[in-house]
């Protein structure tokens, strides 16, 4: 009773507080529909619009101003059509044109890449494939001002030429520049613009376009193939479209600095299939600062020479042992020798002989490497410092004024991956000799009856051949051939 009471009071408030509710609802379920809201009243309100238009249209505008678009904005006046004319000596296909072309005929083709100004006075990089062989550069700037360009110089190992604008003398001319940014810190799924000027051969317009991505790799190394003149090494993948006329073109990041130089694909169809790839920025930025300063690439050498630890059809190779130091290199003072492992080179593994390239290629002469190798049970760590190339640092001996010659020393031998002993390494030729069937690398190994030993001995043995002719025996790619002149 007593608890019944105490609680009674609660449950009348209740449900004095609930009686207008439930009798409203009661007399809505009674109500009849005609004595309802009226139908507009239940049918869905209008949207209306929470901004003003003029609102609504800034905000719109402000979202297209995207970082993408920011980014291409900022690096497209200074991407440059490289516009070549290339004389080439034409191949007889036929019997009959065996018979009918003159010895020597030649033909004249263009060529199209792009490329980047990097500096106001006129300084523009693109690939080395793209003006290989060129008779005459005109560059093409996006607002239509064509410049006649000269090459300054290149270097096929990396795919890197550096060009200069031929600008007008005592009149100022303003040229845009590109941002470059650093390609040591990529990250694996970041946007990459890719910019140039893809099959403009069938275009009108001089402004480049532009291609978006991801950066889908980095440090990626590509088989080389027997036709390749470089080695395209540590470098950045994308699947922004690069396609033909894209080589030399920035790859930019979404900040609007370029970190690298668009130079190949991988396709089965000659067009784009997402297989991108590019030269890191930080390399060419390398390139350009020795051609600038020495008219050429200077390129580490350490005198090792590796071969994968473990090989077969089916496996990848988990390490490279060294299988020669040449005497006297980097690498034999560094206390490195024959049947070594390498693990790692500045604290990036080494899996293949193309990682152990790559280190190389990313090495600075005069500047140590830290090599590790694999002790026992664990590492040890070497140190070496890479030199110049011994074919570009052996002294150069002219010979008649069609052949500049270098001896054939042990580190040579061994860079050039030569077969002969002892000989005179062609390293320069006059057109004449070209006519004759030399290349440049071919090595001397005989004039007539005369060994040859030295570049010395080959300049003399040509002295007393000239005008008189002969037999010249040479080496080239491990066979021997041979010239009559």
């Amino acid at each position: 009773m007593s608890t019944f009471s105490r609680r009674t009071p609660r449950l009348l408030a209740l449900s004095l507080l609930l009686a207008p509710a439930v009798a409203s609802c009661a007399r809505s379920a009674a109500k009849p529909v005609e004595d309802q809201a009226p139908a507009a009243q239940l049918e869905k309100p209008p949207l209306r619009d929470t901004l003003p238009l003029a609102t609504a249209q800034e905000q719109v505008s402000s979202a297209r101003q995207n970082a993408i678009v920011l980014a291409a904005r900022r690096v497209s006046p200074a991407v440059v059509s490289v516009n070549t004319r290339v004389r080439e000596r034409v191949q007889p296909r036929t019997l009959w044109e065996q018979m009918m072309l003159p010895p020597g005929a030649t033909q004249e083709s263009a060529g199209l890449g792009s490329g980047i100004i990097v500096q106001s006075n006129g300084i523009v990089i693109t690939n080395e494939h793209v003006v290989h062989g060129a008779t005459q550069i005109v560059v093409t700037l996006p607002d239509g001002r064509d410049f006649d360009a000269d090459v300054v110089g290149t270097d096929a190992l990396t795919d890197l030429a550096v060009l200069r604008l031929r600008l007008p003398a005592g009149k100022k001319v303003s040229l845009p520049t590109a941002p470059l940014g650093n390609s040591d810190n990529l990250l694996v799924g970041e946007w990459a613009v890719a910019i140039g000027n893809p099959l403009g051969f069938y275009l009108a317009n001089t402004e480049p376009t532009v291609t978006v991505g991801v950066i889908s790799g980095t440090g990626r190394n590509i088989i080389p193939s027997s036709d390749d003149r470089g080695y395209y090494l540590d470098m950045i993948q994308t699947d922004a479209s690069i396609n033909p006329g894209n080589s030399g073109g920035p790859l930019v990041n979404a900040l609007g600095q370029v970190i690298g130089v668009n130079s190949s694909i991988l396709s089965t169809t000659g067009g784009s299939e997402g297989l991108g790839f590019a030269i890191p920025i930080n390399r060419a930025r390398r390139v350009v600062k020795d051609l600038l300063a020495h008219g050429r690439v200077l390129h580490a050498w350490l005198g090792v020479e590796v071969e994968p630890l473990q090989q077969g059809d089916l496996h990848r190779a988990a390490d490279v042992r060294i299988t020669r130091v040449v005497p006297g290199s980097p690498g034999d003072r560094a206390g490195l020798k024959a049947g070594m492992v390498i693990r790692a080179v500045d604290g990036r593994r080494v899996l293949t002989p193309l990682d152990w390239q790559a280190a190389l290629l990313r090495a600075e002469i005069g500047q140590p490497m830290d090599v590790e190798v694999v002790s026992g049970n664990g590492t040890r760590d070497y140190r070496a410092t890479p030199t110049d190339l011994p074919s570009e640092s052996a002294q150069r001996v002219q010979a008649l004024k069609d052949f500049q010659l270098i001896t054939l020393t042990p580190g040579v031998r061994a860079e050039r991956n030569i077969s002969s002993q002892q000989g005179a390494v062609i390293v320069g030729l006059s057109d004449t000799a070209r006519q004759l069937g030399f290349q440049e690398g071919d090595v001397i190994l005989q004039i007539n009856r005369v060994r040859i030993h030295s570049a010395e001995e080959a300049a003399q043995a040509l002295q007393q051949v000239a005008g008189r002719g002969g037999v010249i025996y040479f080496e080239r790619g491990g066979q021997v051939g041979v010239v009559q002149f």
